[in-house]
């Protein structure tokens, strides 16, 4: 179907340069100047910390839900094409995923290329969720009941630390909720990047510049943890939920990535959003489609994080 004719207006009406025309520092101001703002959305607190990474310090921001702790943690990726945005762009889902859910939402500002390619972005998400789960109680979380989440890049870096907690000795993660996620680099255009190539939000040459970007070589693009569509296995993860959007670039190898969990025999949540883009959750409050990819999300992972703790 088409675009949804309030998407296919703001797109019109936007008046976007290509990310390869802007270079690195004028493309983060021009995404990061697109960004929703906060929600009017009540939480107990929301608070910035700096945290011990492979690289140096990584900065995170915690929300914390209103109601009596320990909550479940869900350990959140910003997106942004490995390339631009940060924590403050994203305020707007990790508000409403830490009070839809009531879990603490710990959002992390992992490092971005090009001043930090592959696997820079992976290696410091992986030691925020270790973090996260050693330092729980810290912050009214409870550690044993940890999931990962995403948008677009951001679930990528969600579904590669899926695949090394499982790889490299934990934590045990109870979910993965991966919004558009990005999972295999393009060797071959598949059908999604010619059919919504330009004029649906993400563009095929915009990806392309983010992928020249991350990696130090295009071969790079065959690791697991770079293209986690490529992992030789996805056995054994935790139960996935997984949204794509109609008209992406992106949509055939999230499908993908979603359709090899199912064959894996993980418990997966996958929906296809029919008549939107690439960051349609930005239009949430504006959308009723949003808000029920919104409310189901809330479900599933108030689902896998409740129980007894470990």
């Amino acid at each position: 179907m088409p675009l949804h004719p309030l998407i296919e207006s703001a797109l019109l009406a936007s008046s976007v340069q290509p990310y390869r025309e802007l270079g690195v520092a004028r493309a983060r101001v021009q995404a990061r100047a697109g960004a929703p703002g906060r929600p009017d959305v009540a939480l107990a607190a929301v608070r910035d910390l700096m945290i011990p990474g492979p690289g140096g310090d990584i900065p995170v921001r915690v929300y914390t839900p209103l109601g009596e702790g320990p909550h479940p943690v869900l350990v959140f990726f910003h997106g942004g094409g490995f390339v631009v945005l940060d924590l403050d762009s994203h305020d707007y889902i990790c508000m409403r995923l830490a009070a839809g859910a009531t879990c603490v939402v710990v959002s992390v500002d992992y490092r971005l290329a090009p001043e930090h390619k592959f696997p820079a972005g992976p290696d410091d998400c992986l030691a925020a969720t270790r973090w996260a789960a050693a330092h729980a109680g810290e912050f009214g979380g409870d550690g044993t009941r940890l999931a990962v989440s995403g948008l677009s890049a951001g679930a990528t870096m969600a579904a590669v630390t899926a695949l090394r907690a499982r790889d490299e000795g934990g934590p045990a993660l109870r979910g993965q909720a991966l919004f558009y996620p990005v999972t295999d680099y393009p060797s071959e255009m598949p059908a999604s990047y010619q059919t919504y190539a330009s004029g649906y939000g993400l563009t095929q040459d915009n990806m392309l510049w983010f992928w020249e970007q991350y990696l130090e070589t295009p071969a790079q693009g065959a690791h697991p943890h770079a293209s986690p569509l490529r992992a030789d296995s996805l056995g054994s993860l935790p139960p996935a939920c997984v949204f794509v959007a109609e008209c992406d670039v992106l949509r055939d190898e999230g499908a993908a990535y979603a359709q090899r969990l199912q064959a894996a025999g993980v418990a997966t949540h996958f929906e296809v959003c029919a008549g939107v883009g690439h960051s349609f959750l930005k239009y949430a409050d504006v959308l009723p489609e949003v808000d029920a990819v919104l409310a189901t999300t809330y479900g599933w992972l108030r689902g896998v994080l409740s129980g007894p703790a470990g």
